[in-house]
């Protein structure tokens, strides 16, 4: 029986310190952890994690001097009589008098499927080259670059919205700790191989941590833009270079890419590109980049400096009201924040401390998060962080969440409309189409004439959509939805929907006499049901966001390969909801709220006759914080707007409440346009 292994750790950050606890959860007995020095008086994790199970720690600057292991390093590593080397992630030249030095060699974890990307940059280059699958190498160290002996691989499939982190986080860093564990386990037992690595599609990449080697080619097709970009996302970012009006080149990083497949859109101004022949331009969805090939790539994110902006706003950024002056109480929450960045950074905080540039890592991010929700009672998301990593740009982040209460529901949103006076209550309320999360007018200017049921005098006109008007709003939600939204996770779509289900809370009487007024409800059943239930219904959608899960089924051979089938549930895309003149808003909840709480993006038109409550809804989705697009309010004619969004073929799905006839109409549309699915819900039970 083989002696039970000593293990000697060698390596940093959080991922090692991981391997190290599963090495601890399974029994094995490590011997010595070997790290980085200290950043100031930041220690690193693994250090951290080694000192809480006691476990001797030594920090080496350098492990060698000119090619020579250092005498008093290799020395304190012999001190510890490891018969295995682990190195889940190390960043240092370790002489082979420490790789041979263990009886049983070093087995080191290496991001990428060897022989392919050899080197230090092998997840960047994984996706810059557009590689399908990402995976992960566990080898025997030898005297070469990641050329030793395969030990294990696995590999899984690039999604098309995955980028540096995403991949990291998904695949990487979980699967590769338990596959750490797993190769130590084979090490043990003596089945551990040692597969010779093949030369053959061998390469060596550039070390994407210097800067010489972050600028973006922008002379060449869209997917190889897009592949550098979200190669090196989220960080350190792609470089370009922005050509001033002036004269003046400005350096910039770009965030958030991806292909761009929708429609013309709105241009805001356009922007040159050292090495772009033709102007980049900004849209209401970020900077549309056009490759060489004719295709298009949109970034979301710039960041200029250390501040980081929606490219969106590139020609606000003058514009832009800053916060200059605090209250007391606000300066003393200033001095709690500084505490908190002060425990994690162990560096002393500064007006302009970078987070990031103070070695801040994601899990850094993830514990500053936390803390200042539980400190300042404030909802905030890892890209807040992202959006201003400097602690005076953060202080005032949080400055505006508090003085809102949240980050979106203190946001004024600007529309044409009339004041409703009712209910000892008076209540502005939108009149426009809500189409890419702003109010605009109709595209003729046409209007519908909303009349009060009960003494059937006028209440208001309201924009009528044209056909073209749908379509601009099927195409915000088919941006949307392979944009902004796609990049919005479950759990935080069920956040969004509970922060609506809540602003409709707090304007339920708002919402109940605008539905009375609108299509003839008594108040108090409107109150109780018709926005009531409403409510019910999306916060009851909001819990189903991050339990929407698909199944794994053994099959009949599924010995000795073990094969199986499984299913995999996505959002279809852009749906179209028809609703009736009866339970407006609650007719609008039903079917929106399965849609949005899916992943999908919207676009509804209300009945003709009352259609208030729908807009003043969208009013609230602005509030809510929900991305440009996703939610989209048409009010139209049933001949007009209504056969628009059942014969549109961006739309992938259709919900209809309405009369039989009409449903025969809508199901051969949708058969005849793009074959749509197609929910009918129709006539009466009534004999």
């Amino acid at each position: 029986m083989a002696p039970p292994l000593r293990i000697a750790i060698i390596g940093q950050s959080n991922f090692a310190a991981d391997v190290l606890e599963l090495i601890l959860e399974k029994k094995y007995n490590v011997v010595g952890v070997f790290t980085i020095p200290d950043k100031g008086s930041r220690e690193d994790i693994l250090a951290t994690t080694a000192a809480r199970h006691n476990i001797p720690v030594f920090k080496f600057a350098s492990w060698r001097k000119k090619g020579v292991a250092l005498p008093e390093v290799l020395q304190q590593y012999k001190s510890v009589k490891a018969t295995l080397n682990v190195l889940p992630f190390c960043s240092q030249f370790i002489p082979m008098e420490v790789i041979d030095g263990a009886d049983l060699g070093s087995i080191c974890y290496h991001p990428s499927i060897l022989p392919r990307h050899r080197g230090a940059s092998a997840i960047q280059w994984t996706l810059i080259e557009g590689d399908e699958d990402a995976g992960f190498t566990i080898f025997w160290a030898d005297d070469g670059l990641d050329t030793g002996p395969i030990l294990l691989q696995k590999q899984a499939p690039i999604e098309p919205t995955d980028t540096l982190d995403t991949i990291y986080k998904r695949f990487l860093y979980p699967e590769g700790v338990k596959s750490m564990g797993v190769a130590v386990d084979m090490v043990a037992a003596g089945t551990a191989p040692k597969i010779t690595q093949t030369e053959i599609g061998a390469t060596y990449d550039p070390a994407m941590f210097k800067e010489e080697n972050q600028f973006v080619d922008l002379n060449q097709p869209a997917s190889n833009i897009f592949n550098f970009v979200r190669g090196l996302d989220s960080q350190p970012g792609a470089i370009a270079i922005v050509l001033n009006s002036n004269g003046s080149e400005e350096k910039v990083r770009l965030f958030g890419a991806h292909i761009y497949s929708a429609g013309p859109v709105k241009q805001l101004g356009s922007l040159k590109l050292k090495g772009l022949k033709t102007p980049a331009y900004i849209h209401p969805d970020g900077l549309l980049i056009q490759g060489t090939d004719g295709n298009f790539v949109n970034v979301r994110r710039i960041k200029k400096g250390s501040k980081m902006i929606n490219a969106a706003d590139w020609f606000k950024q003058s514009d832009q009201p800053q916060i200059t002056e605090f209250s007391e109480d606000e300066l003393l929450k200033k001095e709690i924040l500084r505490g908190v960045w002060n425990s994690i950074l162990k560096a002393p905080i500064e007006a302009e401390t970078d987070f990031f540039a103070a070695g801040a890592g994601s899990m850094d991010v993830v514990r500053l998060v936390e803390e200042c929700k539980d400190a300042f009672d404030v909802p905030l998301e890892n890209e807040h962080v992202f959006m201003a990593p400097v602690f005076e740009e953060f202080f005032v982040e949080i400055v505006k969440n508090l003085r809102q209460g949240s980050s979106a529901s203190g946001v004024e949103v600007p529309f044409e409309g009339f004041i409703m006076r009712a209910n000892k209550r008076e209540i502005p309320v939108p009149t426009q189409l809500f189409i890419n999360g702003e109010f605009v007018n109709a595209e003729r200017n046409d209007t519908l004439d909303i009349i009060n049921p009960t003494d059937e005098k006028l209440i208001c006109k309201v924009a009528c959509a044209s056909r073209n008007d749908v379509d601009k709003a099927v195409q915000a939600a088919h941006n949307a939805f392979y944009g902004s939204w796609k990049q919005v996770s479950a759990r935080q779509r069920g956040q969004l929907m509970m922060k609506l289900a809540d602003l409709m809370e707090q304007y339920k009487e708002d919402l109940a006499t605008i539905e009375s007024v609108d299509s003839g409800a008594v108040y108090t059943l409107a109150l109780k049901t018709h926005i009531g239930m409403s409510i019910d219904a999306w916060r009851y959608f909001a819990g189903w966001c991050d339990k929407i899960q698909g199944s794994t089924i053994p099959v009949n051979p599924a010995r000795p390969n073990n094969v199986l089938t499984f299913t995999k549930r996505e959002p279809i895309g852009v749906t179209g909801l028809v609703t009736p003149w009866n339970y407006p808003l609650m007719m609008l909840s039903w079917k929106m709220a399965a849609c949005i709480a899916a992943g999908n993006t919207c676009l509804i038109k209300p009945a003709q006759t009352c259609p208030l409550t729908a807009l003043k809804f969208a009013e609230l989705t602005v509030k809510a914080g929900f991305p440009p697009g996703v939610i989209n309010v048409v009010p139209g004619q049933g001949s007009g707007a209504g056969q628009a969004v059942a014969d549109h073929p961006l739309i992938r799905k259709l919900g209809f409440t309405g009369s039989t006839p009409i449903g025969k109409v809508i199901m051969k549309s949708c058969a005849d346009s793009n074959l749509k699915k197609c929910s009918l819900e129709l006539g009466g039970k009534s004999p």
